[in-house]
């Protein structure tokens, strides 16, 4: 049951849905008939501002996890920034009017209910916090499952103050925050991060202490090793041989294959890590970083899934305004 129901939510909205699964540009469709989802009593509503793509937005539609996905019909997306438009009876954090942003699906394998490339979308209170003042919707959008993605595989592998990290694929939504959180959160006495050519001074910006053209460069064979390798690019067995003794590779990317002392991690969602990173982003000390070609606008979803499965773009790719 709601509360706080304002009386022009209409029962009908725009957003993009797939109805099988398959490539973005086979099955993704741009429906104006969906209807506008119900909350219930730890949930809001939330007018969708502005949304981000991930990786895990495509390997979702593509079937990879249907063994434990809601079937579809399904609204795409996980990352959104927006206004609580409706609050349930049980929420305390929220109210409507607030700004707020999140990833909305608490377990990204896992996901349930609707997705945020839409112009609502309902999240329990837990995995939303509100945004910060000083980005913008879209700016904001770029942050919750990459930024929670990088702090948690930090937490996990244990990353300590005068450690070294070496992040492989240091330009993509994750690996530009775990650059920023390796240095100014968790305090590592020194940043490695890969790349490739064109991308080197952007890692160096962001806080790396040596940026790696993996293309004229085998990380792996540099002198120097290192206590923690974060890969982002599904090359586990490559950052084992670049750590030091004792050292620990955390990697998003591999599943099974993964050996130790490799490890493998699916993110949880929750605000609480977005709240507690709020301080360190209004104070600019953690930056969002988005593609170039960013944002794209709504209709052009389809086109924004194409950029991201490029391989090649920089950061996040933020789809605003919605609609």
């Amino acid at each position: 049951m709601a509360t706080s129901t304002p009386v022009n939510i209409p029962s009908k909205m725009k957003a993009w849905v797939y109805g099988q699964y398959g490539k973005p540009e086979d099955v993704l469709k741009l429906e104006s008939e969906v209807d506008v989802p119900d909350v219930n009593d730890n949930q809001v509503l939330i007018k969708v501002v502005a949304a981000s793509l991930n990786p895990v937005d495509f390997k979702r539609m593509y079937g990879e996890f249907k063994a434990t996905d809601s079937p579809p019909p399904t609204v795409a997306g996980y990352d959104v920034a927006g206004v609580v438009v409706r609050v349930g009876s049980k929420v305390k954090e929220f109210k409507v009017g607030d700004e707020v942003y999140g990833d909305v699906h608490e377990h990204a394998l896992n996901p349930k209910g609707c997705g945020t490339l839409a112009e609502y979308t309902a999240a329990e209170e837990k995995v939303l916090a509100l945004k910060p003042k000083n980005l913008s919707f879209a700016e904001a959008a770029s942050l919750p499952l990459a930024v929670e993605t990088a702090y948690e595989g930090l937490e996990r592998a244990r990353l300590s103050a005068c450690e070294s990290v070496l992040v492989l694929g240091g330009a993509g939504g994750v690996g530009t925050f775990t650059i920023q959180l390796s240095k100014h959160v968790f305090g590592a006495s020194k940043v490695a991060a890969t790349c490739s050519v064109g991308k080197l001074e952007l890692l160096k910006t962001l806080g790396a202490d040596l940026a790696i053209d993996y293309k004229s460069n085998k990380y792996e064979d540099l002198p120097e090793k290192f206590d923690v390798v974060y890969d982002t690019v599904g090359e586990a067995d490559r950052g084992i041989k670049a750590l030091k003794e004792g050292g620990r590779v955390v990697t998003i990317v591999g599943g099974q294959s993964v050996v130790p002392p490799a490890f493998v991690f699916v993110v949880t969602s929750t605000g609480s890590v977005l709240t507690r990173l709020k301080p360190l982003i209004e104070e600019k000390k953690l930056k969002p970083v988005m593609d170039p070609k960013s944002p794209f606008p709504f209709s052009h979803t389809i086109e924004a899934f194409s950029h991201l499965q490029c391989g090649r773009a920089t950061g996040k790719v933020v789809i605003y305004p919605i609609p």
